[in-house]
């Protein structure tokens, strides 16, 4: 079908750093899926200044599969870069986000859209995760933190999926690198009355490369925007 629409039901965003190796197969995936269920839909891959090839593979794609766009960061702004030019530029009512490295299979995508009537926001959680020790104790110890410094806060593993109309007016002010301001919006959402649901996800291993988030130096920088987040919250 043509999805080439001005206002498509639903922005699939796949987020992209060096990943030649597996974004043209998760996008391909993608693609298929949201032509299997029918609606109109935009695959809006954003490259976040790659430097292995993935910027020509996305311009490619962009040419070859209807109902995608790509956009380019010159240099790459981290994973708070890409949601912040998401946010602006997906035209969707619904918006979701995919890590380019094949790790969620995309009939999540269904699943959610399935489940999305009657709520503002889907999130994700992964049911009998088997982390190593030091990820298990990381992620505790960062539910803890979360805990202590904003009270509640919604658990959520993976995949979001949310209506764009719970942008509308929101003043988000995280600037950094990191997922702090996917965050901030989900915080802010929760505390202005955006209903929630969560559901189980599936993690699959990683087709290629390795993780850029799970790693000392990103913790550390999350680390400090979170602790300058609960300054303006």
């Amino acid at each position: 079908m043509s999805t080439t629409l001005s206002s498509p039901h639903v922005s699939v965003v796949l987020m992209t750093y060096n990943e030649a190796a597996s974004l043209e197969p998760v996008a391909r995936e993608i693609h298929h899926e949201l032509d299997r269920l029918g609606c109109a839909y935009e695959l809006l891959i954003v490259d976040d200044g790659s430097s292995d090839g993935s910027s020509a593979i996305a311009d490619r794609l962009g040419q070859t599969l209807d109902g995608t766009r790509i956009l380019h960061h010159q240099e790459n702004r981290g994973l708070g870069g890409v949601y912040r030019t998401a946010f602006a530029e997906a035209r969707g009512e619904l918006l979701t986000f995919f890590p380019a490295d094949g790790q969620f299979p995309a009939g999540i995508i269904g699943q959610y859209l399935d489940a999305i009537d009657g709520t503002d926001m889907i999130l994700g959680t992964l049911p009998g995760r088997h982390d190593t020790l030091a990820g298990r104790l990381l992620s505790r110890g960062e539910r803890l933190l979360l805990r202590v410094l904003f009270g509640h806060f919604p658990r959520f593993q993976g995949i979001v999926m949310f209506r764009r109309a719970l942008l509308d007016g929101m003043v988000l002010t995280s600037r950094g690198r990191g997922w702090t301001v996917l965050m901030e919006f989900i915080l802010r959402a929760e505390r202005g009355g955006a209903r929630i649901k969560h559901l189980p996800i599936t993690l699959r291993p990683r087709t290629s490369g390795k993780s850029k988030v799970n790693n000392l130096r990103a913790i550390v920088s999350n680390l400090r925007q979170v602790l300058e987040l609960r300054l303006r919250l």
